[in-house]
């Protein structure tokens, strides 16, 4: 690369933000933060901005807006706050807006980056989980382009090279008659060899404790519980334009290999590295070239054995939810997605026990009619009343922290 690639980094304090702003802090002379967006970590965004000197920040929370004046005082920085001003930011046209922000709260920005035509590095699954339809529809209309950083979906992107429109020299890779199916792969989380009748009195600090990789809390719980695999099944389906019986999960506990691509030929095509986030973000940042970042290689001699077995559905019952939500099609994606963030929640609340997190989310699920995701108003009112039916749930479900397995 020649020249310098312009970024903006929505949800910069967060763990999608951290590993993107440490590859350009790595690399100066090829990436420049443009803009940085966070949700209510005033301090945070301030630091970064003193290092990073973008020509714009935002803050979500309209409160802490005096917070960050004043740290920033002697900065010439634009500063914005508030959803709407900060949504407007991932228009803001650059080289590449990476999209960091966690849960049904990235689906504004995400969309208004693919409705200016950017290039987006998408990290948030929910966004394709909750609204694949219109934003891939939107990405056609406008001319975006959809990078995934999800360690999955980056795995399948680099072995299968000239996907939906990514044009490479072999053309015919763009073609899903010469593909099988592709194969994501799942740590199964801390619960993995755990008894099922012990599984009602996990706590929220064992959920959390993922056995390869750094993440917030909500995603570590989803991980616990495979609907963040049940998540990614969804988005792969929109990313790839797969039909659903094409996108296989198998657990592998080592997670050395993040994906494969199964070819009619008989090829499989597998993507390893260790569990850094910096890898897939990289790509994404870098595409079509490569950084030369790590120092450290993954030694297989050292893992010693990659092994892998298929989900067991009645140990991880809200991926068996995600993969019937994909095939109920409509809402029920995105009804999923609410009731999940509502559950989760209650969970790291103590409100209710660990298996009832899919109770929660199959009540919901059972109380929702279907409907049409043709815009974002739209899926923002599935979600709200996606909601508060999750919310409903957990309240009648308070009653049975020490349920047996859901």
């Amino acid at each position: 690369m020649s020249v310098i690639k312009t970024i903006t980094v929505m949800g910069a304090t967060g763990s999608i933000g951290q590993s993107t702003l440490a590859l350009v802090r790595q690399f100066p002379e090829l990436f420049s933060a443009q803009a940085l967006v966070a949700g209510s970590d005033a301090e945070g965004l301030a630091a970064l901005a003193r290092e990073f000197r973008p020509k714009m920040i935002g803050l979500h929370d309209l409160t802490k807006l005096d917070q960050l004046r004043t740290a920033l005082a002697d900065i010439d920085v634009e500063i914005i706050a508030g959803e709407a001003g900060c949504t407007q930011i991932a228009a803001s046209p650059v080289d590449m807006v990476v999209a960091g922000i966690v849960g049904i709260a990235g689906l504004p920005s995400v969309l208004a980056a693919v409705q200016a035509g950017q290039t987006i590095a998408l990290a948030n699954k929910e966004a394709l989980v909750s609204a694949g339809g219109l934003v891939m529809r939107e990405a056609a209309r406008c001319g975006a382009h959809i990078l995934p950083v999800d360690s999955e979906h980056n795995a399948v992107f680099q072995c299968w090279q000239g996907w939906n429109g990514h044009a490479s020299k072999h053309a015919a890779q763009a073609d899903t008659d010469v593909l099988s199916h592709i194969c994501l792969t799942a740590s199964g989380g801390p619960f993995l060899h755990t008894p099922l009748d012990d599984l009602p009195a996990m706590t929220p600090q064992q959920a959390v404790r993922h056995p390869n990789w750094t993440m917030g809390q909500k995603i570590s719980v989803d991980s616990a519980t495979m609907m963040n695999k049940g998540l990614e099944v969804i988005e792969a389906y929109w990313l790839f334009g797969l039909q659903p019986d094409q996108i296989e999960v198998l657990i592998h506990p080592q997670q050395a290999v993040h994906g494969m691509v199964y070819f009619r030929d008989g090829s499989v095509l597998a993507q390893l590295a260790g569990a850094d986030m910096r890898t897939p973000i990289s790509y994404a940042l870098a595409w079509p070239e490569r950084l030369h970042w790590a120092d450290t290689r993954l030694d297989l001699a050292a893992i010693g054995q990659l092994s892998f077995e298929a989900v067991d559905m009645q140990r991880f019952p809200c991926f068996a939810l995600a993969r019937q939500a994909l095939r109920d099609g409509g809402a029920a994606p995105a009804i999923l997605n609410a009731a999940n963030e509502v559950a989760v929640a209650a969970f790291l609340q103590g409100k209710i026990a660990f298996t009832r997190i899919a109770a929660v989310v199959d009540t919901v699920l059972g109380q929702s009619a279907s409907a049409q995701i043709d815009s974002l108003e739209a899926v923002m009112a599935i979600d709200a009343a996606s909601r508060d039916l999750a919310l409903a749930a957990v309240t009648k479900n308070q009653s049975y922290l020490s349920d047996q397995c859901f």
